[in-house]
């Protein structure tokens, strides 16, 4: 793994700053009514011939605004709610009374008029671009309900302005609206020339998403996605009178959030057998998300037509540990198949890349016909970059790798039983678990009982580990820890491993109890093993994620003075329309 956080994992994840949660709507309201009060008393203090203008032109059209915007939008088939609404009824009335009163501050009165009608310009542009942002990316359909707090506030200032006050706002509308479509354009422009695809729109469905589970973002997945074929091992275990075991690796990623894309994998291949599965993480990157759920059928059908015909072996080996450098691999021959569990804990261990795997399994190949190799993906310090081939560490998963292979190869030549318990968890995906729970495969061969222990969820913390190996001290001879990965613990940031929100020391009896079930589940076994093709899979593609978070990433950098200069513009033809029409 790369120690530079450069990797696109940690961009996407950066992007999670500019997401917030909208505050309850009497607190908004009660900010308005609070501004608009102040106003009042300073007016009245300060003896303006305006009495009760911060109620009049700021409060009024904010409240009236605030109960409107939902209807209005509603009827246009989006959602928007009412602490949004709210929220935005607020952030425009600070807008307002801030580039209302700073002319009045600095000495020039006479220019109150000018200032509140520039003011409530400027409110109309920021509600279209919100509104274009979290309700309908289409202006035209978010022009009327951006209107009613510019609008009434403009109604509401020609009563001490004068009638021919209206043609002034409505003009500087006009100015503002236009820079608004200037500005939207220029936004579009980067997203739409790389990927032909909306970002306003993208924005939309990432917040239908987030506010009613709206699959609509993988419209845009499919969009700039490709199709590629990666092999999946499948180690199935046949018992008499008991309930068979699939043990699977596919090398897709299961992300990436919600359950947008392949982050419900787990739970898909989980419920397409009778077997009792556990979906272990491959070496995979979020280039090879899924770009929608359906997609793992196809993992799904060729894990079925890989198992079709698959011969039973009634032998195993005992399990060994070997490593290098900073990465330790737990090997275990199954019949002719190598299983390979990698990690790097204590060190923070992140996706491994596709072509890693491709070369375990190769090398693998001189010895046995099937290898699973599985990244434990079970200590997150951070949101990291993927670790790639060629780079130091990759090469330490290599000389790893390459030890055990050797040393394991013509080991599976005793009897060997095997059994399987799951525990579902008391815990939500908010908390880091995923739907599943928590497995445990346990290989007794010669005696030695070997714990393969799986939580449904996106990678764990520290402590985890040595908490989980403690608390099943006594029951196996060895185990290890890993996470299918799973990202539908994932909505924003993707960092929320197990063990974050709930503590480590509450979730290792759980795992203690798991292998406790396998334990008492072991029986004779067979074991066969399969390599199924999943063929014309549709994923994000080779670097999609990296370039689409860096051209978000460049678009946020520019905004800003993209912003100043639009507005500066605006500023400047509504001080011309203001002397032409007076």
């Amino acid at each position: 793994m790369n120690d530079t956080n450069t990797g696109s994992d940690v961009r996407m994840a950066g992007l999670s700053r500019y997401i917030f949660t909208a505050p309850a709507w009497p607190r908004s309201l009660g900010i308005i009514i609070l501004l608009g009060l102040l106003i009042d008393a300073a007016s009245l203090r300060a003896g303006w011939v305006y009495p009760f203008f911060g109620t009049l032109t700021f409060t009024l059209p904010a409240v009236l605004a605030t109960l409107l915007t939902r209807p209005l939008i509603r009827s246009r088939g989006k959602m928007i709610t009412w602490n949004r609404s709210a929220l935005l009824a607020a952030a425009g009335t600070v807008f307002a009374i801030i580039i209302t009163v700073l002319p009045v501050v600095v000495g020039y009165a006479d220019l109150l008029p000018l200032s509140f009608a520039i003011a409530m310009g400027f409110v109309f542009a920021i509600r279209l671009l919100v509104m274009a942002a979290i309700a309908d990316y289409r202006l035209s359909r978010v022009f009327l309900p951006a209107l009613p707090q510019s609008a009434l506030g403009i109604i509401f200032a020609s009563i001490p302005f004068g009638p021919g006050y209206l043609v002034l706002g409505v003009v500087l509308h006009l100015v503002f609206g236009f820079g608004c479509l200037l500005f939207v354009w220029f936004v579009e422009r980067p997203l739409n020339k790389a990927f032909h695809i909306s970002a306003f729109n993208f924005i939309n469905t990432f917040i239908e998403h987030m506010t009613d589970g709206s699959k609509s973002m993988e419209d845009f997945f499919k969009e700039i996605g490709e199709e590629v074929s990666v092999p999946q091992v499948t180690l199935a275990f046949r018992r008499e009178g008991k309930k068979d075991i699939l043990f699977t690796v596919p090398n897709v990623h299961p992300g990436p959030m919600g359950e947008i894309g392949g982050s419900m994998l787990t739970r898909s291949i989980h419920d397409a057998f009778e077997e009792e599965v556990l979906t272990a993480h491959g070496c995979s990157t979020h280039d090879f998300n899924l770009v929608s759920e359906s997609e793992a059928e196809k993992i799904i059908a060729a894990m079925r037509q890989s198992l079709d015909g698959a011969r039973y072996a009634p032998f195993a080996g005992r399990s060994y540990r070997t490593g290098s450098g900073s990465v330790e691999v737990l090997c275990q021959p199954l019949g002719d198949a190598l299983l390979m569990v990698s990690t790097r804990w204590p060190q923070k261990t992140e996706d491994l890349d596709f072509a890693i795997g491709m070369t375990v399994m190769a090398e693998a190949h001189c010895h046995f016909a099937h290898c699973a190799f599985v990244d434990a993906h079970n200590c997150m310090a951070e949101v990291a970059s993927p670790v790639h081939l060629g780079s130091a560490v990759g090469n330490e998963y290599l000389a790893a790798a390459g030890k055990g292979i050797t040393g394991a190869a013509g080991g599976a030549v005793h009897p060997f039983r095997a059994g399987v318990g799951r525990v579902v968890l008391p815990f939500t995906r908010e908390q880091g678990i995923g739907d599943i729970g928590v497995q445990a495969l346990v290989v007794e061969c010669t005696g030695q009982k070997t714990a393969y222990i799986l939580f449904d969820g996106n990678n764990t913390v520290e402590a985890l580990r040595p908490a989980v190996f403690e608390a099943v001290r006594g029951l196996v001879d060895e185990c290890e820890v890993m996470t299918s990965d799973s990202h539908s613990v994932n909505t924003i940031s993707g960092k929320n491993p197990v063990g974050l929100r709930v503590p480590p020391e509450t979730l290792a009896p759980y795992a203690a109890e798991a292998v406790k079930a396998a334990v008492d589940d072991l029986a004779e076994a067979k074991v066969a093993a399969a390599t199924g093709w999943c063929q014309d899979v549709l994923v994000f593609g080779s670097n999609r994620i990296s370039e689409l978070a860096s051209t978000v990433n460049a678009m946020l950098i520019f905004i800003p003075p993209l912003s100043l200069a639009v507005l500066l513009v605006a500023f400047l033809l509504s001080v011309l329309a203001y002397v032409v029409i007076g």
